[in-house]
């Protein structure tokens, strides 16, 4: 998808198949919708009046308005104007690209940027138009026959700015389409069956970033090379399956950084869970919507999202994305509750429940990542369904002991309007973990179990700034609309850009 600036004419002059105003709950109109109203001959009041309340959200097209060259106006709520926040700016531009896409246009102009709100600049409102316009067009068929459906129309969408005002926006463009960009390939690796997205995809899907990418370098470890590593925790989850076992190093090295001359800051690395599917091993899951566990690679999907968006961006900073990728079945060959597994850490772990496999593949990648000094460790991983109780499907929890990592990640989060609440580690939650057989079980129990996971990670990430994210209830959605979310790439791609900064 194309964005760009428009620049050169009045607003009631630009040639456009669909332009977006802005129109507040309350009857105040923003001054892009002022100028389109006095050029209509009050047009648009005598619509607010009568049949557009401007709550955020709804929208309404006016086509063909007297005095104004574009063939639609579309009046985009945007609630009350002293709740007006970058928020509702992003909601109010998602849903302006979601009627150009059910209207078949193929290019429009969005003055809603233009638009002043509280705590954010031009850049920061024209990243989020950009990144809300690839969520629009965000396009499922990889796996249709006979039903394939035409592919959004949708392809140019312009910022109409001033002059002055046109290098920032461009700024901010450039970052949300690859945040956006990041985001769809995210989806579109979650919404894949299992059955196709395998360890051995994800392994494939790397190496077709590092060709498209000069900055990116992919390396992918078959069971042979994993074996090497001594990585018996994550082994023991990929026993189960026929699918062979992945690991997956994907390095973003900044042009200036390659060079032997230039001194490098430590990388920040990502390590992603990526359970292609999830069967809960002997400790089966239940049946009902165990056709979502192909969404347990979300993690993995992420790390790739972002590692995408930041080589698109030529980010100047080091980043390392590290993904342990196979599948928890049943089978004869499996993890069976109370076997005892040796870790890449040298620490051994009691398996009280198989379907706790996430930990178990993480906590050896969590050791890898310190071969590379890094400046932190962040992974991201679908782990616990305790996690969904305690937060729902609003914010992604966080996990850190790190007060630093953990409030730019918070910070990054209300950026980016991905959020996420951070939760308890405290050392207490530990004696939960206690075997009577091995250095640690792999569960605690019921009580805290999205704490207790946490907890199990904190044991092999002692040596450098960590953070978990707990992604299991913002990473996709159920019901009707089903499907892969993108999260938590734009909080992770806004902490990258601070830290490039």
């Amino acid at each position: 998808m194309e964005f760009s600036t428009q620049t050169s004419a009045s607003l009631h002059q630009i040639k456009t198949a669909a332009l977006a105003v802005g129109v507040f709950s309350d009857g105040i109109l923003t001054p892009a919708a002022d100028v389109i109203d006095r050029a209509s001959d009050g047009a648009i009041r005598d619509i607010v009046k009568s049949e557009f309340n401007g709550k955020p959200g709804t929208h309404l097209a006016l086509h063909t308005p007297k005095g104004v060259t574009a063939a639609r106006v579309v009046l985009v709520g945007l609630g009350k104007q002293d709740a007006y926040s970058a928020s509702v700016q992003a909601d109010a531009e998602h849903a302006f690209a979601r009627y150009c896409v059910q209207a078949e246009i193929a290019e429009a102009v969005t003055t809603l940027a233009a638009t002043e709100c509280a705590d954010t600049t031009l850049r920061d409102r024209a990243r989020a138009a950009a990144t809300a316009a690839l969520r629009a067009v965000y396009h499922y068929d990889a796996t249709f026959g006979k039903r394939k459906e035409t592919p959004p129309r949708l392809r140019k969408l312009a910022l109409s700015v001033t002059r002055a005002q046109s290098a920032q926006a461009q700024q901010g463009l450039a970052e949300g389409r690859a945040i956006g960009n990041g985001m769809n390939l995210t989806r579109l690796l979650g919404d894949l069956p299992a059955n196709v997205c395998t360890p051995s995809y994800l392994g494939q899907t790397a190496r077709k970033l590092a060709r498209e990418f000069k900055s990116l370098k992919a390396e992918v470890l078959d069971r042979k090379g994993i074996e090497a590593l001594k990585m018996g925790s994550f082994l023991s989850v990929a026993r189960g399956s026929y699918e062979p076992p992945a690991f997956i190093i994907l390095k973003h090295t900044p042009a200036a950084a390659r060079g032997a001359s230039r001194k490098r800051k430590p990388p920040i690395v990502l390590v992603g869970k990526g359970i292609t599917f999830d069967a809960g091993g002997i400790s089966l899951k239940p049946a009902a919507a165990m056709d979502e566990m192909k969404y347990d690679m979300c993690g993995a999907a992420t790390v790739l999202g972002t590692l995408r968006a930041a080589a698109e961006l030529e980010l100047d900073r080091e980043v390392i994305g590290l993904i342990a990728s196979c599948e928890n079945l049943p089978s004869g060959r499996a993890n069976k509750p109370g076997d005892i597994v040796t870790s890449m850490s040298g620490q051994t772990i009691e398996i009280l429940n198989t379907d706790a496999e996430g930990r178990l593949v993480l906590c050896d990648a969590l050791t890898y990542a310190e071969r590379f000094k890094p400046a932190a460790v962040i992974d991201i991983a679908t782990l616990t369904g305790a996690c969904v109780v305690a937060l729902g499907h609003v914010n992604t929890g966080l996990f850190s002991k790190n007060d630093a990592l953990a409030d730019g990640l918070l910070k990054a989060g209300r950026e980016a309007g991905d959020t996420a609440w951070r939760m308890p580690l405290e050392d207490a939650y530990q004696a939960q973990l206690q075997s009577n057989f091995a250095d640690m079980a792999n569960i605690g129990g019921r009580d805290g179990g999205a704490v207790t996971a946490a907890c199990f990670l904190s044991r092999f990430a002692e040596s450098y700034p960590w953070a978990h994210l707990d992604i299991a209830g913002t990473a996709w959605r159920s019901g009707k609309n089903k499907g892969a979310s993108g999260r938590p790439v734009p909080l992770l791609v806004h902490y990258l850009l601070a830290e490039a900064a």
